[in-house]
């Protein structure tokens, strides 16, 4: 069965050895562990005691463990979680969750669930950020496995069914849990919604009833929120160049740039919050009441939204930022924020804003409502 998935699996035990030693004979990595590291001696230490590991398991709790806890002492303000006392350890599950950071929502999740005594999951990553060899042997060796973005009709519905198959494999066979976004591609305007089409994909693999099929997987909405937005004024002048140019697209170093962006900008206060498993009853409940497969993932896909709306930590920015947005005093009046602290708020974005240049005027309700969205749609949640 491995076999069948050759081209998107994570590596496995047997190859990890040899992957780490092309890893660090790669001259475009070695400029990274000095980034990282600063002095030769240590430099060459951390490359001998990769070349010695032989196990994924090694390498995370050797390797990316410290990388991330450095990157948590120095750019946040501590990362918390909530409901983490839903999961079991000895089950398996599919984590769908917003997504704020390339690399570190799945990251601090999985140090979290390390600091907890569970496995660490598997994690999906989009093709367009394997950029280099460099970050593909990084990430297949960290347990990603990869997303096909950018490919024909043709060759997207084989990659799709063979992705279902792989994550309904990696979580009923092979014993391990997956993390997936909720959709493609990072939040930019802070209107989390799940993609009726992944949780498509995610049933073509499905042989039972709808109900059990997804009743199988173990789905566990995540809510996942940063006190500051890491990579807050490039997401604003995304969303300002796409509005200017329909066909504006990435390119591969505006990826790096962000990835680097998210690892080292201030983020404040970090906070996961685990629902519980999404019930079969539930799911049951929605095959029932509706009708046809679109109806029931749509279904499915508010249920998931509204589980991450409720249980997403609100910061006082975000009180802030939905007050300024929509011209009110409300979440003041309630003292969910002081003077002071809006006073930051505003430093901080236009601190950040300036990076637009002449972008900045045009940038500002971009920015207040990437805060504000998740203020409101808390709201209609609760209502």
């Amino acid at each position: 069965m491995e076999n069948l998935f050759d081209d998107i699996r994570p590596y496995n035990n047997e190859e990890i050895n040899g992957v780490l030693n092309e890893l660090t004979r790669d001259p475009e990595f070695e400029p990274i562990l000095y980034h990282i590291f600063k002095e030769e001696k240590i430099v060459e230490a951390v490359k001998a005691d990769l070349n010695k590991l032989t196990s994924i398991i090694d390498f995370q709790v050797k390797f990316m463990y410290p990388l991330i806890k450095d990157i948590l002492v120095k750019s946040t303000d501590g990362v918390f979680c909530t409901g983490i006392e839903n999961l079991e350890k000895d089950k398996n599950y599919l984590f769908i969750s917003n997504h704020r950071d390339i690399i570190l929502d799945s990251a601090f999740m999985n140090m979290l669930m390390h600091d907890e005594g569970l496995k660490t999951t598997e994690i999906a990553i989009g093709s367009n950020l394997l950029i280099s060899d460099w970050i593909t042997r990084i990430v297949r060796t960290n347990r990603a496995f990869i997303v096909k973005r950018n490919i024909p009709i043709k060759q997207m519905l084989e990659a799709s069914r063979k992705l279902s198959a792989y994550i309904r494999n990696t979580i009923t066979v092979n014993d391990r849990s997956v993390w997936i976004a909720q959709r493609e591609g990072r939040t930019k305007d802070g209107n989390d919604q799940t993609q009726v089409a992944l949780l498509k994909m995610i049933n073509v693999s499905n042989k039972k009833s709808f109900a059990e099929g997804f009743k199988d997987l173990h789905v566990v909405p995540l809510s996942i929120s940063y006190e500051i937005e890491p990579c807050g004024n490039e997401k604003v002048l995304e969303l300002l160049l796409r509005s200017e140019d329909s066909c504006f697209q990435k390119t591969p170093k505006d990826d790096m740039l962000a990835m680097a962006g998210g690892l080292k900008n201030a983020k404040g206060k970090v906070n996961f919050s685990f629902g519980k498993p999404i019930s079969g009853d539930l799911l049951k409940e929605i095959e029932t009441k509706c009708h046809g497969l679109n109806e029931r993932l749509n279904a499915l896909a508010s249920h998931i939204d509204q589980n991450i709306y409720s249980n997403y930590k609100l910061w006082p920015n975000n009180y802030i930022a939905y007050d300024i947005h929509n011209k009110t005093t409300k979440y003041f009046d309630l003292g969910e924020y002081t003077q002071e602290q809006k006073e930051a708020f505003l430093d901080l974005m236009n601190t950040r804003l300036e990076l637009l240049g002449d972008r900045k005027e045009a940038g500002i309700p971009l920015w207040m409502n990437m805060y504000a969205y998740p203020v409101t749609n808390h709201e209609n949640t609760l209502a």
